[in-house]
């Protein structure tokens, strides 16, 4: 028997059961501007269960992502969900955010705790602000009733002590009243697998929903992976050696790996993805294609 085989046993859902959702952030420039909404506009016509924007970990980007939610919601139709971070902003001002969401219509929100702010390299919490994401949802829902997604970690946390204390944590955001958690990108699908079986045996009942990123840079991978404490496995540094120079082999050798990591999930009955797109659309296309999320008819 296979390590795969021993996970907990699920049917397979059909195409028809898939769900996906995708993650957008805000651009610097016109040019990238342009390519947002190119992304934008390809992509919804899959139909996502929610299409979310980055907040800049420390905060850094809030008003270009209410724009970017505003404006997606208004021109799309789309479900928005804007990142709202505890970071460098009083528990006043951060019911104040999400009370415009509230009465803009938009009430799926992202709720992390974010990263230090710049120049820091320890997470210091607002002297009167919320303190961890669990305190953030908790205040969020007695701002709104608002569907609320939150982070979690298959390989732990960069800065949880324990894979226990990370989980432990991940219950109490969910307990505070969030609906779902959305996975930190990871490359060996076992270890999602065996993460969601610990979050069950740990009494989490809610959807947790594995973060897939389509590889568009090895290089830059590397970078993000070293960021969050992400492991990229030796097989995964073998396929993609030598293509520094061949962006067309590296396109389909990113959809294969990406192919190969849903499908997997697929038979162990996982029946959503969130795809963290950096502003592209091409590779997520492919890979929700291979899924079997097509573009609906009548959508453009």
């Amino acid at each position: 028997m296979s390590e795969a085989d021993q996970f907990s046993p699920a049917t397979a859902p059909s195409s028809d059961d898939v769900q996906v959702s995708f993650e957008f952030f805000p651009p610097k420039t016109e040019k990238s501007e342009q390519s947002l909404w190119q992304a934008i506009e390809r992509l919804s016509s899959l139909q996502p269960r929610f299409v979310s924007v980055t907040y800049g970990a420390d905060g850094s980007t809030r008003n270009r992502t209410h724009n970017i939610v505003s404006r997606i919601v208004r021109e799309t139709g789309l479900v928005g969900a804007p990142h709202l971070t505890c970071v460098d902003a009083s528990r006043g001002e951060i019911d104040d955010i999400a009370r415009r969401y509230a009465s803009e219509g938009i009430r799926h929100i992202v709720a992390l705790r974010g990263d230090p702010q710049q120049g820091s390299v320890q997470y210091q919490p607002h002297s009167d602000g919320y303190h961890y994401a669990a305190d953030l949802v908790a205040g969020l829902k007695k701002v709104a009733d608002f569907d609320i997604s939150v982070a979690a970690y298959p390989e732990g946390h960069p800065e949880a002590p324990s894979l226990e204390f990370d989980l432990d944590n991940l219950k109490r955001k969910l307990d505070a009243g969030a609906n779902r958690a959305i996975t930190q990108f990871f490359f060996d699908t076992d270890n999602f697998l065996r993460f969601r079986d610990r979050c069950v045996a740990n009494g989490i009942n809610a959807p947790i929903v594995p973060g897939i990123l389509p590889i568009t840079r090895f290089d830059r991978l590397l970078s993000f992976a070293k960021m969050c404490g992400t492991d990229v496995p030796t097989w995964l540094h073998e396929r993609f050696e030598g293509l520094d120079d061949d962006a067309g082999t590296r396109s389909m050798v990113a959809a294969n790996v990406a192919i190969e990591q849903v499908n997997k999930m697929r038979e162990h009955g996982v029946s959503e993805f969130h795809f963290y797109t950096l502003n592209r659309a091409e590779l997520t296309y492919a890979i929700c294609h291979a899924l079997g999320v097509r573009q609906q008819q009548g959508a453009e």
